[in-house]
């Protein structure tokens, strides 16, 4: 039962995730489903509308008296969690890292330099590389790539969902590189010149740390490989279809079909895909 819940909620949030993780081994798989579950509630609960900050505040104590206490908190979210961040030896300071940043958006909308959206990122995209490191039991030589492939992976979040983050009054690329005084799309279609300009440029810092990702691919065993590699290359291919027309982020939401998803696993199966 619990693990039907964290499956619904993985394939609800995140299409993409989903389905690459479909070619991992089975027992990996609801390990990364844990995982999947316990940040995309966190996660929901600072993003639904309307935001409820003490629901996410009381999530967060829960945790933090279950860890604390040792005992099961009797949330099946929280407490699977817990099982897996105890087996597979998490940093807990990982887990505090990630809920900071969640906390983070309550507080405070906008990122204004480049350092703070990289201290957001850390807890909110690099912690789970270090999680996902962990599940595959990876060697402590791949932690860099990890956060970095983390970090990369979050940053076409952000700009594929400049939209969607503006309604919520959330900025998380900072304007210190452009004349651009925000990211709506008023001020977007007033300089749109500027605005692709600006957009394709942090697509570019995006393909600069996906490049240094992909350099720990070799620690990574071939069976976990090919779903890591699956879902990399559909951020590659977001960023592809926004760099093309970056106005397209006002226009609809940029994700891979299903289809694609998995034809692309199926390639790296296989051996004939290339990557980005």
């Amino acid at each position: 039962m619990v693990h039907e819940q964290h499956e619904k909620i993985f394939r609800s949030g995140s299409k993409t995730y989903y389905f690459s993780s479909r070619f991992f081994p089975p027992a990996v798989r609801d390990d990364v489903y844990a995982l999947y579950g316990f940040v995309r509630v966190a996660d929901n609960l600072v993003d639904d509308l309307p935001v409820d900050p003490a629901r996410f505040h009381a999530f967060r104590q829960t945790y933090t008296q279950a860890f604390q206490s040792g005992e099961p908190s009797g949330d099946p979210i929280i407490d699977a969690f817990l099982e897996l961040q105890e087996r597979k030896r998490f940093d807990p300071t990982w887990t505090e890292s990630f809920l900071d940043s969640m906390q983070h958006d309550l507080v405070k909308s906008t990122c204004d330099t480049l350092d703070e959206t990289l201290v957001y990122i850390y807890g909110s995209a690099e912690v789970i590389g270090l999680f996902m490191a962990r599940i595959m039991d990876l060697p402590e030589e791949s932690y860099p790539a990890a956060a970095m492939l983390g970090r990369a992976m979050q940053y076409i979040n952000f700009i594929r969902d400049i939209a969607e983050d503006t309604k919520l009054g959330r900025r998380y690329l900072p304007l210190v590189d452009t004349s651009l005084q925000s990211l709506d799309e008023e001020a977007a279609r007033v300089d749109r010149g500027e605005f692709s300009r600006f957009i394709r440029q942090e697509i570019g810092r995006y393909r600069q740390w996906q490049k240094k990702a992909a350099l720990g691919y070799h620690h990574i065993p071939r069976r976990y490989r090919i779903p890591i590699m699956t879902a990399a290359d559909m951020y590659c291919w977001t960023a592809r279809q926004i760099a093309r027309d970056p106005m397209v982020v006002f226009e609809r939401r940029v994700k891979p079909a299903k289809t694609r998803i998995l034809r692309k696993g199926l390639a790296h199966t296989i051996g004939v895909a290339f990557g980005c």
